[in-house]
């Protein structure tokens, strides 16, 4: 700021001005002033008749110039103020004061009645610096009073009707009026009743307390109080005190209620006094926030204040809020809260909003911006017929935004035949007739927005072909192989179509040789300079231009002679004739077939023969009188009105073959309760045609339905009729069948009984099962056990003289063995079964013995006998267990103390004691021995508790004894199985860890069953870590898997869950 305002002193009524210089070399825009007075009155609010800011700008020294009016300053307008200019971070201020003296002149020149009215908001008198015109909206009535003499009225008059005498004349400014009042010296008459009288008025501030004082005269005369002449009765609010002569009225907790005239009467005498109760000023205590929102939101702008029920004002850009019944603005108070409220904001509500109280004003900026325009449905490009309407739809968000519609840069209108429709987001042209003058290039362009949407409106007409000109009937033109053919037809459109003759696929070139399309003006012609059977069709007009597409067909026909019919089908053969069927031409030259043509050959001659000279009007012959077992051929040629076609391909050979005689020697072979069993001999004459095989048909005795039993050819001399009702006569008949036919039927002289025949039961023990059958644990035992007898033998089996277990061994029964079935064969399933087979009262048996092996358990105890030299003797007992087979011999081996790597001695060792020689001298052995039978050596081994010291001879090593740590440990699992995902089609793992001794055996499951011997698994143990390895699962393969692990001292088990998914391949 280069100059600053500068403090004055002026008389009332007169004018100054304060001018603030501010130099712009430095900044982009105009800086911002204000002018205050106090610290918070902001003047820019005051502008009127008594306050006017200006402002202006020189070009040349690049100064901003801003100046405050006063006119007709009053003495309210006296004391401090302060000018504040802000640039952007930047701020500088100044204060300055006014002193407004008064005049000296008489109250006959004062004009008391225009002195003290208010002043009113928008008003001539806007610009007093009186608060009070903020919060009041009274019309200026016009004074239409005489011209009288307000102050003498007043002198005269008493203090409660000041109120009144100011109410009739207009006078709105009562405080104003009693200051002045003050100041006017007046003739105090000496009252009889009170030495000192009220004071003319008297002011408090609002929740205050004031004390109404007079002296009397006489402190025994009766005293009363009166407010607006209503007497005041003694009350917590009223109090009444007396100090000698002085009689006091105490008001507390003043309120605007409080604000009237008081009196008190001493006897008859009276004095009045007013008492004004001053507001104090509301201060903000919540200020107002700034907003940044979007149209149609809703708008709620907050502000506390000090005290409820006070008046506040909301201004915006420095005018007052409308805030009438059809305004968009609402304003509410809640207590100390007051409220602007903006239902459906719009972009013209930004600005900055302020709120103003009588202690104090707050404002904050609103920010209302477009909601982003989005485009749901853009303007498409629309071509259209002529004549045809037109409709242009777009939607776009928000709805309420209503736009403009242009036609090549040019406002549309509505009118009778464009319609312009808004509903929401949706936008519609609509042009009921469309005409040449609608093409162009179309623009929609919201209201507020820079975006536009456009699209273009071609208007076309379509080609049309007449093929009415042509005088063909169907459109079809017929003409005879061999001819040329020029075919003209007329055709429109605008523009000039392009034209393209067609046939099926086949576009008809210019250029073409014989075939050409020609097109010249108004007319298109196809031209066929030799026509043939191949240009038979129909041949396709296409038109195209702008306007669209337009098609026709034309027909062509051209007659010839037919094509050769397909090969003749020979579906049945004779002795000595043959019947033949064929189909009709695929082509027939475009004319009726008349008829056919037969010729036949034998195969092995090239001399064709005609069997008709009389045209055959059916598609199917039968040609006779030819030799049994000579092959033929057959053909034919078809003719219509053009002429005769060429031969057909030559039937497939054909040989005329006769039915073989009747079978022979047909006699019951076996009879059962079901079933019956015939044998015959085959015909005695077969013929060329051989022999197919045979059909066995059977009917009841005394029906004549025949039923077939054989539903296909049996080429053996022997059959079985199953199926049948024990108790019926049957009669049984056989028949020949060759590709001639079936032969006469071999029939039973005599009907057969259904009724089975005897036969006592029979078993026939095998060989090798006469002897013990032997098999090792987990070994699959599969017996078969053939018997005979009629009818069906019952057959039992039993084990040691009880039942068998169906759930450890399985058996199955047929009409002629047994069959005895162990998956796995355990220990338990030795012994002696025993088969029994029976019929009614004919018994048959016979006994297996089974003997399942398994390895031997170690020696029971292996003790070192004695040590001398280089050898050890070593005792031990035979195991506990032999493996159900007999113990063959025993494995020792032995180890250094040392590396205990244990190294064999000797195997295959029959005796319980040897003698292990060869022993390194200062070496200190141990010795385990394996026990062995027919399957093996056992699992373990029994190991020497103590060891062997070779020591030299003559010398003695003395060893402390010790007790040796026990390491057995029950099966424990230190890493768990974890659950697993795995894909269809690559190999998974499962992986867990157990420790234990001795060593645990290792068993796997899936879904609690255990897993054994399947070639998808293979399950490995090493150093403790148990994998399973599923081999290319498949969705079967998921499910809860477990492994167990058990040895001596207990037991322990891990689960997990496998998936198995399936890969999906992407198309």
């Amino acid at each position: 700021m280069i100059e600053s305002p500068q403090s004055a002193v002026i008389l009332v009524g007169g004018d100054i001005t304060f001018v603030a210089k501010v130099e712009a070399k430095d900044l982009l825009r105009k800086p911002t002033i204000k002018w205050f007075k106090g610290k918070w009155m902001d003047l820019a609010s005051k502008t009127g008749k008594h306050l006017q800011l200006k402002e202006t700008f020189e070009r040349l020294t690049k100064m901003h110039t801003f100046e405050m009016h006063i006119i007709k300053a009053k003495d309210t307008y006296a004391g401090n103020y302060r000018c504040e200019v802000t640039y952007k971070d930047k701020f500088d201020s100044c204060y300055f004061d006014l002193e407004v003296k008064e005049a000296e002149q008489g109250s006959q020149n004062f004009d008391i009645r225009s002195a003290f009215k208010r002043s009113s908001e928008g008003q001539e008198d806007a610009g007093e610096l009186d608060f009070s015109g903020l919060l009041k909206h009274r019309e200026p009535k016009a004074d239409d009073t005489p011209e009288v003499d307000v102050w003498e009225i007043l002198k005269g008059a008493r203090p409660d009707q000041y109120e009144k005498i100011a109410f009739m004349y207009g006078i709105t400014d009562l405080r104003g009026l009693l200051k002045r009042m003050k100041k006017i010296p007046r003739e105090e008459k000496k009252s009889e009743a009170f030495t000192k009288k009220l004071e003319p008025a008297y002011q408090a501030d609002k929740g205050g307390k004031i004390r109404l004082v007079v002296d009397l005269a006489d402190p025994t005369v009766d005293l009363k109080w009166y407010k607006n002449g209503q007497e005041i009765r003694s009350s917590p609010k009223y109090i009444f005190e007396m100090k000698g002569t002085q009689r006091i009225l105490v008001i507390n907790n003043c309120s605007l209620n409080d604000d009237a005239a008081y009196s008190v009467a001493a006897g008859d005498e009276r004095c009045s006094t007013e008492l004004f109760v001053k507001e104090l000023p509301v201060k903000i205590v919540k200020s107002i926030e700034a907003v940044k929102t979007t149209v149609n939101e809703r708008i709620e702008l907050e502000c506390e204040v000090s005290e409820e029920g006070a008046q506040v004002k909301w201004m915006k850009n420095g005018v007052e809020v409308p805030t009438g019944v059809r305004s968009r603005y609402r304003v509410k108070c809640e207590g100390t809260k007051h409220f602007l409220v903006i239902d459906d904001a719009s972009k013209e509500d930004t600005g900055s909003y302020s709120i103003m109280a009588t202690g104090g004003t707050s404002e904050a900026h609103v920010q209302v911006d477009l909601k982003p325009l989005k485009v749901f449905l853009d303007l498409q490009d629309v071509t259209v017929l002529l004549g045809q309407p037109i409709k242009l739809h777009c939607e776009i968000y928000p709805g309420n935004v209503a736009g403009r519609w242009y036609r090549n840069g040019q406002l549309i209108q509505p009118n009778d035949r464009i319609n312009i429709l808004h509903r929401n987001k949706s936008h519609r042209l609509e042009i009921a007739t469309s005409s040449l003058h609608d093409v162009g290039d179309y623009t929609f362009v919201p209201e507020g927005y820079t975006q536009s949407l456009s699209a273009k409106i071609h208007i076309i007409d379509p080609p049309r072909v007449h093929l009415e000109s042509l005088n063909f009937p169907d459109n079809t033109v017929t003409i005879v192989a061999g001819n040329k053919l020029r075919l003209e037809i007329p055709i429109s459109g605008e523009p000039a179509p392009r034209v393209v003759w067609m046939k099926g696929e086949r576009v008809i070139l210019e250029s073409g040789h014989r075939v050409r399309a020609e097109t010249s003006g108004d007319q298109t012609s196809l031209t066929i300079d030799v026509t043939e059977r191949e240009d038979t069709g129909n041949y396709k007009i296409v038109l195209q231009n702008e306007a669209g597409e337009a098609t026709a067909s034309v027909k062509i026909k051209v007659v010839d002679i037919p094509d050769p019919p397909e090969a003749p089908l020979v579906p049945q053969v004779g002795g000595d004739w043959c019947s033949m069927t064929w189909e009709p031409p695929k082509y027939d030259g475009s004319s009726p077939i008349l008829g056919y043509f037969i010729e036949r050959k034998k195969k092995q001659s090239s001399r064709w023969m005609r069997l008709n000279f009389d045209l055959i009007k059916e598609t199917a012959f039968e040609p006779k009188k030819m030799i049994e077992g000579v092959p033929y051929e057959v053909r034919i040629f078809a003719v219509n009105a053009i002429g005769v076609s060429k031969p057909s391909e030559p039937s497939k050979a054909f040989t005329p073959l006769a039915v073989t005689s009747e079978p022979t020697m047909l006699v019951v072979d076996d009879v059962t309760d079901t079933t019956v069993t015939v044998k015959w001999r085959p015909p005695e004459t077969i013929g060329a045609a051989g022999l197919d095989g045979y059909l066995v048909e059977y009917c009841i005795e005394g029906t004549d339905d025949w039923i077939v039993s054989n539903t296909e050819l049996t080429d053996k001399t022997k059959y079985t009729i199953t199926g049948l009702t024990p108790g019926t006569k049957i009669l049984i008949r056989v028949k020949a069948i060759n590709a001639a036919g079936a032969s006469s039927p071999r029939t039973i002289q005599h009907s057969v009984l259904v009724k089975e025949v005897i036969e006592p039961p029979k078993i026939r023990v095998p060989r090798h099962l006469k002897q013990t059958y032997t098999r090792r644990v987990g070994e699959a035992v599969n017996l078969v056990v053939p018997f005979m007898g009629k009818p069906r033998p019952k057959v039992t089996w039993l084990k040691e003289g009880t039942a068998i277990d169906p759930t450890h061994v399985s058996i199955r029964n047929t009409d002629c063995d047994s069959i005895i079935f162990i998956r796995k064969a355990e220990r338990s399933h030795s012994g002696k079964y025993e088969m029994a087979v029976q019929v009614e009262n004919h018994v048959d048996t016979a006994i297996l013995d089974i003997q399942v092996v398994d390895l031997p358990g170690p020696p029971q105890c292996v003790t070192i006998e004695d040590v001398w030299g280089g050898n050890v003797a070593l005792v031990w007992t035979p195991p506990k267990d032999n493996g159900n087979a007999p113990i063959t011999g025993y494995t020792i081996q032995k180890a250094d103390l040392k590396t205990m790597e244990w190294y064999t001695c000797i195997e295959h060792y029959h005796r319980t004691c040897i003698t292990i020689t060869e022993l390194v001298v200062g070496n200190e052995y141990f010795f385990r021995i394996f026990a062995e039978n027919m399957c093996g050596p056992s699992d373990t081994a029994t190991q020497t508790k103590k060891s062997a010291l070779i020591v030299k001879e003559g010398m003695q090593l003395k060893t402390h004894e010790f007790n040796d740590h026990d390491f057995m440990e029950a099966p424990k699992f230190t890493q768990p199985l974890i659950n697993t995902c795995a894909v269809a089609g690559y190999n998974a793992t499962l992986n867990c860890s157990v420790r234990s001794n001795p060593r645990a055996k290792v068993i796997w499951m899936k879904n609690k069953i255990a897993i054994l011997d399947d070639p998808r698994y293979r399950m490995f143990s090493n150093q403790g870590v148990c994998t399973l390895e599923v081999r290319k699962p498949s969705p079967y393969d998921g499910g809860m898997y477990t492994c167990k692990a058990i040895n001596n001292l207990g037991e322990a088990q891990v689960e997990c869950k496998l998936e198995v998914k399936v890969q999906t391949q992407e198309l």
